[in-house]
């Protein structure tokens, strides 16, 4: 009967294939540590064949951890460089600090927000009345994209005092923001067929 290799052992790096874990095997299984060695050699040697890039010398330390890691760690050897231990394989990332800047409206954008801040902060003028308006206007132009239905400018003005704590307030009375118009893709119809 034949043996499938579904039905033998799954191999720890299979880019190196069944032939090379044999003779890994076989190499553990030697008694002398000097022949062992030799026979590391040899394997090592084998594994560049298949991948040249890795026969260059700043890169031959990636065959000899390979070749630990097919081995179980069980490899015992005068090894020509430091090679890999179990424990570096089980090493965790450290966390990544994701920034926690949640607000209730969040369809403006932690940019927007910061470029509120920075607006409030200057110095009464028409610098920042245009500063505001701009902002204003593409708070307008966000609001669209969540709510394409329309947006009074009263929310946005609303929404704006908000968001900088009182220290922007438009009235409606007296400031238009600028009319954006949602167009919507073409439809997807059938293509007519040119004669």
């Amino acid at each position: 009967m034949l043996n499938y290799n579904t039905n033998l052992k799954q191999l720890t790096l299979p880019e190196y294939g069944r032939n090379i874990q044999r003779m890994v095997d076989h190499c553990l299984e030697i008694e002398d540590r000097e022949e062992r060695t030799r026979c590391a050699h040899t394997i090592v040697r084998a594994m560049g064949n298949l991948f040249p890039e890795l026969r260059q010398e700043e890169n031959r330390h990636k065959l000899w951890d390979h070749l630990m890691i097919m081995s179980g760690f069980n490899l015992d050897i005068d090894f020509p460089c430091e090679v890999i231990q179990a424990a570096d394989l089980k090493t965790e990332p450290d966390v990544v600090p994701y920034p926690q800047n949640r607000f209730n409206m969040r369809q403006y954008g932690i940019l927007t927000r910061r470029m509120i801040d920075e607006a409030a902060e200057m110095p009464e003028g028409p610098a920042r009345d245009e500063a505001v308006m701009l902002l204003a206007n593409n708070m307008k132009k966000q609001m669209l994209a969540v709510n394409p239905d329309g947006v009074e400018d009263a929310k946005i003005f609303a929404d704006l005092a908000e968001l900088s704590a009182g220290r922007i307030v438009l009235n409606p009375a007296d400031t238009r923001l600028c009319e954006f118009k949602v167009e919507l893709p073409p439809a997807k119809g059938k293509k007519k067929k040119k004669k």
